[in-house]
């Protein structure tokens, strides 16, 4: 048992912190370790006398040293706060220090404890690039510091999106150089650069089956160009930004002419939504419809590298979910109405004086209903050859005409899947439930008739 001389002890020394008003950072912490005085006997077990006041002693040092050069620090600063810490858990702290420190980056974990770096599922790696600060020069670059995934950060994606694929049973249609199409991937040139243009499913659904699977069957890997919002260190309050995270790890970058312009360089796979946000937060009754811009400069772009451009469409969003609550309905709602307006400023404000794709959308979360999953389907056009077209291609004109030709083929991508799956006899789930049941769990379900 420990001594009622102990007790005054603790108890003042707690006053004498708490009159020096111990509110700097660290002082959260200091309360919370001094408030469990309620229960000496159990501290008494841990600590002998002499070293709990030692260590109270030390550590009112260390606050208080801490407090005196906390403003000096410039550097770019990482805090892990584990939203499971039943001991040193102290939010006032770690928004105290995210105000006070210039350059910091929070980062809560919220299904760990005490030690999250010794804890499964914590990845310091995948942390650090995540948060971008991995970087060979002054300042992050995208594209010249981006790292490859790892066998477990690859693993850990089609973890997350195993019912998506088990659901959706992806159908993958491309198109040969002498026109023929076929059930596989065979169509997609191996060697970049490569420009994918397509059309963008409401949330990006399309996104991970295609991924992953063009890294699992070609070994493609496809450098997506991504809303620059996606790379905006946001405060949870205002966004989960570890929902990003699947972007940067498979290497997505902030959308631009330059960003192209770089990746086509380098002979990068590159994915390229002219929709952009417009498409992938479309309205009711906007399904399968292309808000691409009056004209694109991506034409020029890749033809200044010979790359080859891929257009492509993809359907069965209407097949998983349906939209009930829009951007206009949301207006209507007076709360929801200032998130909606909020929202599509922030974005605005990241890309100031930006005419692109990128101006005059709105960044909402759409209200959806889900339903019993049916199924998706890729259709990879014939790649359009620009090598030695640049010349030609630097005409304005020329290459509005190919713009428009690219579009043109998405949409009929688009209509061939929407009219095509009508016939497919495994287009919902139980079909395809007891096919793989009778054949096999992974065994490749048929489609309709090419």
């Amino acid at each position: 048992m420990v001594g009622d001389p102990l007790t005054k002890m603790l108890e003042a020394l707690s006053n004498e912190f708490f009159s020096q008003r111990m509110g700097g950072v660290g002082g959260g912490l200091l309360r919370d370790i001094l408030a469990v005085s309620t229960n000496l006997p159990t501290i008494s077990r841990m600590f002998p006398k002499d070293t709990l006041l030692w260590k109270l002693e030390m550590l009112k040092y260390a606050i208080a040293s801490v407090n005196s050069h906390i403003y000096s620090v410039r550097a770019e600063t990482l805090l892990l706060m584990s939203g499971r810490d039943q001991w040193l858990l102290n939010e006032e702290d770690i928004d105290r220090y995210s105000r006070t420190l210039p350059k910091c980056i929070v980062r809560k974990l919220d299904d760990n404890g005490q030690s999250p770096l010794l804890e499964e599922g914590v990845d310091l790696a995948t942390i650090i690039k995540c948060t971008c600060f991995y970087r060979r020069g002054k300042s992050h670059d995208h594209i010249t510091d981006y790292i490859m995934p790892t066998r477990y950060e690859l693993k850990q994606q089609v973890d997350d999106h195993r019912f998506l694929l088990d659901g959706t049973s992806p159908v993958m249609l491309s198109t040969l150089e002498d026109g023929t199409l076929v059930r596989s991937l065979e169509g997609l040139p191996s060697e970049g650069p490569v420009l994918y243009v397509g059309y963008h499913m409401i949330l990006g659904f399309e996104l991970a089956p295609m991924v992953l699977q063009l890294m699992k069957e070609r070994n493609i890997h496809l450098r997506g160009l991504t809303h620059p919002l996606v790379f905006k260190n946001l405060p949870d309050s205002v966004v989960d930004t570890k929902m990003f995270d699947k972007y940067k790890i498979m290497g997505g970058v902030p959308v631009s002419n330059f960003s192209i312009y770089k990746l086509l360089r380098e002979k990068a796979h590159v994915l390229l939504y002219p929709g952009g946000v417009r498409e992938a937060l479309h309205r009711k009754g906007e399904a399968y419809k292309l808000f691409w811009p009056e004209r694109s400069e991506f034409v020029r772009v890749a033809s200044k590298f010979g790359a080859k451009i891929v257009p492509f469409g993809v359907v069965g969003e209407d097949d998983i979910c349906e939209i009930v609550l829009d951007s206009n309905d949301q207006r209507n709602i007076p709360i929801l109405k200032d998130l909606v307006e909020k929202a599509t400023n922030d974005a605005g404000n990241i890309r100031e004086g930006d005419e692109s794709e990128l101006g005059n959308q709105d960044i909402y979360l759409p209200g959806i209903i889900p339903k019993i999953p049916g199924r998706f389907y890729y259709y990879f056009g014939k790649p359009i050859e620009t090598a030695g077209e640049e010349k030609e291609l630097k005409d304005k004109e020329k290459a509005h005409e190919l713009y428009l030709q690219v579009k043109s083929e998405v949409e009929q991508c688009v209509a061939y899947l929407k009219m095509k799956r009508e016939s497919d006899p495994y287009r919902h789930l139980l079909p395809r439930m007891l096919y793989q049941a009778t054949h096999g769990w992974s065994s490749e379900i048929p489609t309709f008739d090419l």
